[in-house]
């Protein structure tokens, strides 16, 4: 195995950590690239390495997360047999520095690491028959690009009720395609100082409405052919959308229909809650018309620009 060093994280501070971790792809970043992380995206990424991103406040979550990872580790050696040891340090590829490793353990006498987990009850089916959530897999084969490692174990503690493992043999294969991707990413975008393209998600939508806030009335651009042609796959996603979201309404109707005056219906696979509930609303429209000057004194008026599509 090939540790190139890049720092001690021994008593390092977990502000000092997301310092390190912003010179270089880690292996939670290597599944956003992949479009396989549900909670993050290449935008994600890229904010995070260069500075622009919000960091998240630590949640009880995730404090419990580490807290339990030398739990999960225990029970690793205890099904297994194999010693696991910590590394205390942040490594990078020899060849492709940008990349970075910083593994939960090492296991002792063998070219392998350790990736410990945790997850609720509601992420059991992720790890049903054998299976091993994607954006975990690419992270454990980033792990071994920067190690030089012929596999890699990952556990999970699924619940605080049940304990699984899985082995992840090395996929050279897979390895020089993630070695691509992070280069491009890396190179194209982080190095150059140029946001990825926009993918959909909430983040990309407030990079576009941060850089063009206003707009200019008197001008007016010619709409491209490549353009017109996405909006019209928009309209047929609109129709199937609607297909859909009417499909689903009925199944809800036929399960209340079905309930009737019970609030709860179980099964073998779901549970269902239909409950009565109390709201207060405030009728704006109202109070404008009987108090207009007290509607004035709390009104708040912002600025944004609406996006809207017509055929003509």
């Amino acid at each position: 195995m090939k540790l190139n060093k890049l720092c001690s994280t021994l008593n390092m501070s977990h502000e000092e950590w997301l310092q390190q971790r912003r010179k270089g792809i880690g292996g939670s970043d290597a599944g956003a690239l992949c479009g396989v992380n549900p909670y993050a995206s290449p935008v994600t990424v890229f904010l995070d390495k260069t500075g622009k991103l919000t960091e998240k406040e630590d949640s009880e979550a995730m404090r419990v997360g580490r807290d339990l990872e030398e739990y999960v580790a225990k029970r690793f050696t205890e099904t297994t047999g194999k010693k696991v040891r910590r590394a205390n340090s942040m490594f990078y590829h020899e060849e492709y520095p940008f990349m970075l490793a910083n593994v939960d353990r090492l296991v002792v006498g063998e070219n392998a690491g350790l990736e410990c987990k945790t997850t609720s009850s509601y992420g059991k089916d992720k790890w049903k028959d054998g299976k091993i959530p994607e954006s975990y897999e690419i992270q454990c084969h980033h792990y071994m690009a920067v190690t030089g490692a012929d596999r890699w174990y990952i556990a999970c503690l699924i619940g605080n009720s049940e304990f699984v493992y899985r082995t992840i043999e090395r996929d050279e294969e897979l390895i020089q395609s993630l070695i691509r991707i992070e280069s491009d990413f890396w190179n194209q975008y982080v190095l150059a100082g140029v946001a990825p393209p926009p993918d959909g998600s909430d983040v990309s939508d407030r990079i576009i409405r941060e850089r063009y806030p206003d707009s200019d009335p008197d001008l007016q651009i010619p709409l491209q052919d490549e353009l017109e042609e996405k909006l019209d796959r928009s309209r047929e996603i609109d129709s199937l959308l609607e297909r859909l979201t009417t499909e689903k309404k009925e199944i809800y109707q036929q399960i209340q229909e079905y309930m009737g005056a019970a609030e709860k219906a179980s099964g073998q696979r779901y549970s269902v809650s239909w409950k009565s509930v109390l709201s207060n609303r405030l009728d704006s429209k109202a109070l404008k018309s009987s108090h207009p000057d007290i509607y004035k004194q709390f009104v708040k008026q912002s600025s944004s620009r609406r996006f809207t599509v017509k055929e003509v």
